[in-house]
């Protein structure tokens, strides 16, 4: 059960109406669920985070390496509804099934793109040692330039933050699934 209280959206401050009709229009099911109800307790980081979201989205970093970056961010965090909502996106942008598979099972996926294998072991090294290695930034700058690499890790940091709240809140699962096992 989510440790946060659900707002009706009769009940919500004027701030808070603001926030989650902004969110509502800027998420693809358009209801306020999940990281971003907990987030509307608090509109003002509810509003800074609705609008990195969408920065992610526009953003030059390919929706495919997005995504994959999402997936590796919640395995490590086993974020439950974070990989609830974007396991089936990745595959949508492009990412196989067999490598979705493989981070949901904790193994390393046989990446042939190397954009992925890039992404994968970027996100990886940042989030296990807390730092990028000369060697993964070097790399890293030249597949993909500074404005791209700072996106990917910038929407590292994001879902990051979208993890540890999904995982501090106990945000649910529709229908209780759980799509990461222990």
């Amino acid at each position: 059960m989510a440790r946060a209280p659900a707002l009706e959206p009769d009940r919500l401050t004027t701030e808070q109406k603001r926030v989650h009709d902004e969110i509502a229009k800027r998420i693809p099911h358009g209801v306020v669920r999940g990281p971003f109800a907990v987030l509307l307790n608090a509109p003002a980081l509810a509003d800074g985070a609705i609008r990195t979201y969408t920065a992610l989205r526009e953003a030059r970093l390919e929706r495919r390496l997005v995504e994959l970056m999402i997936l590796v961010v919640a395995r490590f965090h086993s974020a439950q509804y974070e990989w609830f909502a974007h396991g089936p996106r990745a595959l949508e942008a492009g990412i196989a099934a067999e490598t979705v598979e493989a981070i949901r099972q904790r193994r390393a996926p046989a990446l042939v793109r190397e954009d992925e294998k890039l992404v994968y072991d970027v996100v990886t090294e940042l989030l296990v040692t807390r730092r990028l290695s000369a060697a993964s930034y070097e790399r890293a700058q030249a597949l993909l330039g500074t404005e791209r690499l700072v996106e990917l890790i910038g929407g590292a940091g994001f879902y990051t933050m979208v993890a540890l709240t999904i995982n501090a809140f106990d945000v649910d699962v529709p229908e209780g699934a759980r799509p990461l096992p222990d």
